[in-house]
């Protein structure tokens, strides 16, 4: 989901709602601490050099349980990001601090709250990997794909 999107469905809400894939919800006294914009440039098993630009928005569940978003308020915290940061119109990345490390989270909307996918690791130069086609994993499972063999890993 991109952050245009994001800025249109927040539009159409009153309160800010975060769904787990399992239907659990971030606790309704979250506060939105970050968004911002992070560049990564790394180079891929088969050597190719990639570049990618996320929005990221990070959750933090507080103690401060009168606390509730109102989607004006952090679409005001977006146009400031945008107009402070220049924010391009990126994927979002949702950060949520887990049991016991941070979590990283694609997001979609269901029509009435944000709902965070899972993050997953794929190998993007499957035709360099050295594996056969037979033994890769299928698309987003977590696997490193490079050979003992590669000259990249």
């Amino acid at each position: 989901m991109k952050l245009s999107e994001v800025k249109k469905a927040l539009v159409t809400l009153e309160k800010v709602d975060f769904q787990f894939e399992d239907g659990t919800f971030v606790p309704a006294h979250f506060h939105v601490t970050e968004v911002g914009q992070v560049e990564k440039r790394f180079i891929d098993c088969g050597g190719v050099i990639r570049n990618e630009k996320k929005v990221i928005f990070q959750l933090w569940n507080a103690n401060d349980f009168e606390h509730r978003l109102k989607a004006n308020k952090l679409l005001d915290i977006i146009k400031l990001s945008e107009d402070r940061l220049k924010i391009e119109d990126a994927e979002i990345e949702v950060e949520f601090q887990g049991k016991h490390t941070i979590g990283k989270y694609y997001l979609s909307f269901n029509g009435s709250h944000f709902v965070l996918l899972n993050t997953l690791t794929a190998c993007l130069a499957e035709d360099s990997c050295g594996i056969k086609p037979e033994h890769l994993p299928q698309k987003n499972n977590t696997s490193s794909c490079c050979s003992s063999t590669s000259e990249y890993c």
